[in-house]
């Protein structure tokens, strides 16, 4: 692995946030705009990216056309050891790793982390997930402290920084849920900013809740492929807007002049 890769890790100890389906199309991203993208799946059970992934080199064969998609693998030997290989061995030449690791806590997710120049932290715009990161008071909705989760990321940033002196960014994500009403998103919204003061992170916008996204899935397509899906209709476009501003969000060390607009007509 080059010195001038950046890991980028998709980390949450809860499922059902979008972590794995936000990290794909960030990887696609990257490779569609000229960089070099490595994908490190660490969920064995799942493996829900490296199935995207699969998914996608079959569309590719099947149609005979170029899907532009990182080298992936699933991690074999769960270790950090096994994970400084993979990163070594896949990552070689990469500008970007992307590791999308499990919904669960474990020795290999750490070491993740604590590799990692950005974690992305997904979460859905409700109590429920931000009890990932603060707990809040029941009637005030005021923070009272941070989670154990906001104190692992809090911990294992400082390893880093021990360890090579690197700042380590880390991102929430704000996924937001149709059914979660205006004056409960703002309560969410202002507990983020007054934990993002205690415990270091930023937030920005993630995806909406929208079918499109699952139905991508068993060609393996990102909302990046326009000619591959066919019939692009307005959801299409407000998702592909969502997911521009998401990468941009990200503030990653992208080469201006090597990568196209995340636009399209």
């Amino acid at each position: 692995m080059a010195q001038n890769t950046h890991v980028i890790v998709f980390a949450n100890e809860k499922g059902g946030t979008g972590k794995s389906t936000t990290a794909v199309h960030t990887a696609v991203a990257l490779q569609s705009t000229g960089h070099s993208v490595a994908a490190i799946d660490l969920d064995t059970r799942q493996k829900t990216m490296t199935r995207y992934l699969d998914n996608r080199e079959a569309t590719a064969r099947r149609r005979q056309i170029d899907l532009p998609s990182p080298r992936h693998v699933t991690l074999g030997l769960m270790t950090a050891a096994g994970l400084d290989q993979e990163m070594a061995r896949i990552g070689s030449g990469a500008d970007f790793i992307v590791i999308d690791t499990p919904g669960r806590d474990d020795p290999v997710s750490r070491a993740a982390i604590a590799r990692a120049d950005t974690i992305v932290t997904p979460i859905n715009d409700s109590f429920v997930d931000l009890d990932l990161i603060g707990q809040v008071d029941a009637e005030t909705f005021r923070v009272k402290r941070p989670s154990f989760y906001a104190e692992l990321i809090w911990d294992l940033r400082k390893e880093r920084a021990r360890a090579d002196g690197a700042t380590v960014d880390w991102v929430v994500l704000r996924n937001r849920l149709q059914h979660i009403d205006a004056h409960n998103m703002r309560r969410v919204g202002k507990a983020l900013v007054e934990l993002s003061k205690r415990v270091g992170f930023r937030t920005i916008s993630g995806l909406g809740e929208r079918v499109i996204y699952r139905e991508l899935f068993p060609k393996g397509l990102t909302l990046l492929d326009v000619d591959a899906i066919g019939g692009i209709g307005l959801s299409h476009i407000a998702a592909r807007q969502e997911l521009r501003e998401l990468v941009a969000g990200l503030a990653l060390p992208v080469r201006e002049n090597d990568q196209p607009e995340l636009a399209f007509a």
